[in-house]
């Protein structure tokens, strides 16, 4: 299926797919917008907005009825895009807020805050809904929702949703005047507890990521 075809009148706006595809397809076309960095003052806000109206997607993927599948194994969707160009300009244009501190899954008791990267974490949600949307645009569309909705409850779904809760964060403390800790310098792939994170965290104040982050405190 075509562009084209995606976007035809002749498709029923009111359908289900339709509206998680334009959702979806909406979100990749935005966040591949803001890595070009074009408009690097106004990044975390257009995330934060790009994200919730992701997550409102998936909700609806989540509420659904489970999907089954037209055939029982997934048709090659051939090769994934490389996303490693995107994922390091918006390295480069969230610093210095890209690492962030995220608890995994807030129902296993005792777990540490590990580091994560919004950055790596867009990333990887891309590659999710990509998956899916090559289905789509393929005329599978039942294969393309399977995809989605498994994906949303296996991955895309908590790491777009940690990921919002750091952009979150990011615009209420510079909205709100609060102090930011500084999680530079921390290796993600290490499992830090709350001790080392709060050791090696320093503190940056809001005034100098407001400017170039497009965010203004309140006054």
């Amino acid at each position: 299926m075509s562009d084209a075809t995606l976007h035809a009148t002749d498709q029923n706006p009111d359908d289900f797919a339709v509206q998680i595809a334009d959702q979806i397809e909406s979100f990749l076309v935005a966040v591949t917008e803001v890595a070009k960095g074009d408009e690097p003052d106004s990044a975390v806000p257009f995330l934060l907005l790009e994200v919730s109206q992701l997550m409102l997607a998936g909700g609806r993927l989540g509420a659904h009825e489970d999907i089954v599948p037209d055939e029982r194994y997934e048709p090659d969707p051939g090769p994934e895009l490389d996303v490693d160009e995107i994922r390091e300009n918006l390295a480069r244009i969230l610093d210095p807020v890209d690492v962030y501190s995220e608890v995994f899954d807030p129902y296993e008791p005792r777990k540490a805050p590990v580091p994560a990267r919004i950055s790596d974490d867009l990333t990887d949600v891309i590659t999710d809904l990509r998956h899916g949307m090559v289905h789509y645009k393929a005329g599978r569309t039942t294969e393309a929702l399977w995809w989605w909705q498994f994906s949303y409850f296996s991955n895309w779904g908590s790491t777009a949703s940690a990921t919002l809760r750091a952009l979150q964060s990011v615009v209420a403390h510079v909205r709100l005047n609060q102090p930011l800790a500084e999680l530079d310098g921390l290796d993600t792939d290490q499992d830090l507890g709350d001790d080392a994170l709060e050791s090696e965290a320093g503190r940056v104040m809001v005034q100098e990521i407001a400017g170039p982050l497009g965010l203004r405190p309140v006054t």
